[in-house]
């Protein structure tokens, strides 16, 4: 488990002393990846896509910091509404993935780039049930597609990527149908502002934003995009 809350006050303690001993950097690297040859086609409204890469915390918080993004949330996919909780989805046997649900402005923002931005700063896409730290299902690569058109472009865009071997190991996040979201506990949501020097976050989380504005400075923002915020003015 990667929360200190969960741990034993013993493994608190060596998560702790090992995180501050390693250097600052992110525990996955960026990948310089190609924009997908097909994307979605131009939309008016807002636009919704549902991804999985491990601990929300940091896919959340790259999306935060990511322009033309309207709202980011934490939470679970791929099981039902009765399990959709962390003590039960952390026993990795109730379908769900820790997810984040991105709500986004099409004219901004297109959803071939915010697939470029996962497959490269968000999380390793060639990670088997497992990313970084965190193992078991419900830390897979899933994309959870809300339309046929986002299925083709997600398909089309990991197969682009694996034909041309970009990463040195086959792409392993799997395509599927979004049946349901199910929004995190408010604990989890705006992690990564709110615990910028939690050792998990400092070491894993921190270096995906910094990927982010290094590598997509066009799509960055300074200024997160917090869920917190957008409950405040709704």
């Amino acid at each position: 488990m990667r929360r200190p809350a969960l741990f034993t006050l013993l493994a608190a303690a060596a998560a702790v002393t090992l995180a501050f001993a390693m250097p600052s950097r992110a525990a996955e690297d960026a990948v310089v990846i190609p924009p997908p040859a097909m994307d979605a086609a131009p939309a008016t409204g807002i636009q919704t896509a549902v991804i999985a890469g491990g601990c929300f915390w940091g896919v959340q918080g790259v999306f935060q910091h990511t322009a033309g993004v309207i709202n980011a949330v934490s939470g679970y996919a791929g099981g039902t509404k009765a399990t959709a909780d962390y003590q039960t989805v952390s026993t990795g046997r109730t379908g769900h993935a820790e997810s984040v649900e991105i709500k986004y402005d099409p004219k901004r923002i297109s959803y071939g780039k915010i697939l470029q931005i996962y497959f490269s700063v968000a999380h390793d896409p060639t990670q088997l049930n497992r990313q970084g730290p965190d193992s078991g299902t419900q830390y897979r690569s899933a994309i959870f597609t809300t339309s046929d058109e986002q299925k083709k472009v997600a398909e089309a865009y990991i197969a682009q990527l694996n034909g041309a071997k970009v990463f040195s190991k086959p792409i392993v996040t799997k395509v599927g149908a979004l049946e349901a979201f199910y929004p995190a506990e408010a604990y989890h949501q705006d992690y990564l502002t709110l615990h910028p020097n939690q050792p998990y976050i400092a070491y894993n989380d921190i270096p995906k934003v910094e990927n982010l504005k290094k590598l997509f400075a066009e799509n960055y923002i300074e200024k997160p995009t917090l869920v917190s915020a957008s409950k405040a003015t709704n």
